[in-house]
């Protein structure tokens, strides 16, 4: 079955819960609130234990994860188990372990898997094998033309009601980026009182996506602004942010680069892949500076393992310092000479 990741954001606490998901795509906020509907159905039905298994690298054990399947479970009579797939490229062992695992599904076992990047390329017969007995659901990059509609569509999901010119102040405001824009009809429905938003009113509610620190630190390390991205990193620090909450944003933006560099490296057109991955025109230039600097798309790859580490780390499953981490990769990013600092 194929849903679209809204759909199946939709989907209620008590809906039936299928024995495999794959959630997937470079629309990292698609592809996040999906991942959280089905852990949330999944509590909702007494569903309290929870594996995660990063297969972030060619050295995954699949193994590992088969012994988990049949495995008994310990504290409930379901389990959850995630596998974290960034480049949605399990390799052969990988495809092999999904597709024993939808011939017969452990009956205490729901499978949730998601990717950063996806493409027709990346089906095949394990995806085939999911989508027979489970759920599948693409968060393909919203286009230009499209954003419109999804924020009407997210401003009703609020409760909110506004005009044509309102949501087309609101577009032009995060210019593209998702993240900005729910974060801002977050802050909507708690300021609106109801009201019908107009072009007046949207105006005086809505605050520049600039402002999003988070937002102006990835164009910074794109764009290839070592010293202010130090600074930014100490500001963010001191003002208590937490590396968790910057990395999904970060990984966006590294995932949504590594695409760009693959489609570089085999002569696609640049122009045409960034339309494609939902980036303005206005803001391509940090993309196309960042590209110069690393054009090899394995360096990409490591600069997203390097993510996965420092987001484990952040989140208490791995040692080490997650801002000095951070910054390190931030630095690696923007400086081409700084990719020495990196963890070997």
């Amino acid at each position: 079955m194929e849903l679209t990741p809204e759909r199946l954001a939709a989907l209620p606490d008590d809906a039936a819960l299928h024995p495999v998901y794959l959630i997937a795509g470079p629309e990292m906020l698609r592809v996040l609130e999906a991942a959280d509907a089905v852990r949330r159905q999944a509590r909702a039905q007494g569903i309290g234990e929870r594996e995660v298994f990063d297969a972030d690298g060619r050295d995954f054990d699949w193994a590992t994860l088969e012994a988990t399947f049949n495995a008994p479970s310990l504290f409930s009579a379901r389990r959850l188990v995630e596998v974290r797939l960034p480049t949605g490229k399990p390799g052969k062992d990988g495809a092999e372990a999904i597709a024993a695992f939808c011939a017969n599904p452990p009956p205490d076992v729901v499978l949730l898997i998601t990717a950063g990047e996806w493409s027709k390329a990346h089906h095949g017969k394990w995806t085939d094998a999911i989508s027979k007995i489970g759920a599948l659901a693409i968060a393909w990059a919203i286009k230009p033309h499209e954003l419109a509609g999804w924020v009407e569509s997210r401003l009703r999901a609020k409760g909110l009601r506004a005009d044509r010119d309102a949501v087309q102040i609101l577009v032009e405001r995060v210019e593209g980026n998702l993240l900005a824009a729910a974060q801002e009809i977050d802050k909507l429905a708690l300021l609106a009182d109801g009201d019908t938003l107009d072009a007046e009113k949207m105006e005086s509610l809505v605050a520049d996506a600039a402002r999003y620190d988070v937002f102006r630190l990835t164009d910074a390390v794109l764009g290839g602004q070592g010293p202010q991205v130090s600074r930014m990193i100490a500001g963010l620090r001191a003002e208590g942010e937490v590396v968790a909450g910057l990395m999904p944003m970060v990984v966006k933006e590294l995932l949504r680069t590594a695409a760009l560099a693959r489609a570089q490296a085999r002569g696609a057109n640049l122009a045409s892949e960034m339309k494609t991955q939902g980036i303005w025109e206005t803001k391509q230039a940090p993309f196309k500076r960042a590209l110069q600097r690393h054009p090899n798309p394995a360096r990409w790859d490591r600069f997203a393992a390097e993510a996965s580490r420092i987001d484990r780390i952040a989140k208490g499953r791995a040692d080490g310092d997650a801002w000095v981490a951070l910054e390190r990769l931030l630095l690696a990013i923007a400086e081409a000479r700084a990719v020495r600092l990196l963890v070997a």
